[in-house]
C-alpha cells in the first residue's frame, strides 16, 4: 500500500512510498553504465536503421544508405563457389570414368557432387545409400536391370526408363491375365512354379510340372529358363532374393496377371552431363557396381 517517501534507516536511500508486507521499496537509480548502454544499444541501431534494409513500406523497402543486399552478397558467394567448381567439372564433363577415378583429387569431387544430387533428386525414390523401396530398385544390391557397369548407370540416368526419350530404356511386359493370354488356373500354376524353383518355397509333393511348361513357352524368353533375367530388355532375374515389388506369391499373381511398369525420368532434361557422370560414379560407388 502506498506511504510517505521516507528514509530508509538501513541504506539512507528514499523510499518509493510502496510497502510489501513490512518490506518497503527503495527508489534506487538504474546504475549509470545501464543508462548508457542503453541510450548507445538506440542509437547505433538507429544508425543501422538508416544504413541497412529495414522496414517495409509500400510495394518496396527501405533499402539503406549504403545499398547493401543481403542476396547480393549471397549471390556472389554462390557465383564465387561455383566459379571454383566449374574447373573441376569442366574436367569431369570431358575426362573417361577411368581418367576420373585415376586422379584422387577429382573423384572425390565428383563422389561428394554425385552424393548431394542423388540425395536431392534420386534418394526420394531409391532410398537412402540405394537401399531401395517396393517399386523402386535397390541400387546398392546390385541386382541390376539394364546393367551395374559405369556406361549401363550413365545411360539408365541420363535417359531413363519408359521416360519418352528416344533413347530411353523401354520394355513392357505382356498383362497375361487382362489379355487372357493365361486362364486364371494358368496363372496359379504359373506361380506355384516360380514361388517354388526361384523363390525357394518348395512344397513337398507339389506338383509344378504344369506351371514349368507354361513358364517355359510364355516367360522364359524374357526372363530366361534358369530365371537369370535379361539385361536387353530389362528383365528382373526371378533366382534372386531381390524383389522389385516383394516376396509373396500374390505378388507374382498380380505381376502377371497385370504387370506394373515403373517409369524413371530423364535426368539429360534436368542435370548437366558432367553432374550426371558424378551421380553415376556415386551410384556405381554404393557397393552393387559391376
Amino acid at each position: 500500500m502506498p506511504t510517505k517517501i521516507e528514509k530508509d534507516s538501513v541504506s539512507g536511500r528514499d523510499t518509493t512510498g510502496h510497502e510489501w508486507d513490512g518490506i518497503k521499496e527503495l527508489d534506487t537509480p538504474l546504475p549509470k553504465w545501464w543508462i548508457y548502454t542503453f541510450y548507445s544499444s538506440i542509437a547505433v541501431a538507429f544508425v543501422l536503421f538508416l544504413l541497412y534494409p529495414s522496414i517495409p513500406y509500400g510495394p518496396g523497402y527501405w533499402h539503406g544508405l549504403l545499398g547493401y543486399s543481403p542476396r547480393k552478397a549471397v549471390d556472389a558467394e554462390v557465383a564465387k563457389l561455383q566459379a571454383e567448381r566449374k574447373v573441376s567439372m569442366d574436367k569431369i564433363a570431358t575426362l573417361s570414368f577411368d581418367q576420373i577415378k585415376a586422379d584422387p583429387a577429382l573423384l572425390e569431387v565428383a563422389l561428394t557432387k554425385g552424393k548431394i544430387t542423388f540425395e536431392e533428386n534420386c534418394q526420394a525414390c531409391h532410398g537412402a545409400g540405394g537401399s531401395g523401396h517396393p517399386g523402386f530398385p535397390a541400387l546398392a544390391a546390385g541386382s541390376w536391370l539394364w546393367g551395374g557397369k559405369l556406361t549401363d548407370i550413365q545411360r539408365t540416368v541420363t535417359h531413363g526408363i519408359r521416360s519418352g526419350d528416344p533413347a530411353a530404356h523401354t520394355s513392357a511386359m505382356p498383362p497375361f491375365g487382362e489379355l487372357g493370354l493365361l486362364k486364371p488356373e494358368q496363372i496359379q500354376q504359373v506361380a506355384d512354379f516360380v514361388w517354388s524353383k526361384f523363390y525357394g518355397h518348395v512344397t513337398e509333393g507339389q506338383d509344378v510340372s504344369a506351371g514349368a511348361a507354361l513358364f517355359a513357352q510364355n516367360c522364359a524368353p524374357c526372363h530366361g529358363a534358369d530365371g537369370q533375367g535379361n539385361r536387353l530388355v530389362g528383365a528382373p532375374r526371378l533366382n534372386s532374393r531381390i524383389h522389385l515389388y516383394g516376396d509373396a506369391r500374390e505378388i507374382i499373381v498380380s505381376q502377371v496377371t497385370k504387370p506394373r511398369m515403373g517409369v524413371m525420368p530423364n535426368w539429360n532434361a534436368r542435370l548437366d552431363p558432367a553432374t550426371i557422370k558424378c551421380v553415376t560414379l556415386y551410384v556405381h560407388s554404393l557397393g552393387g557396381g559391376e
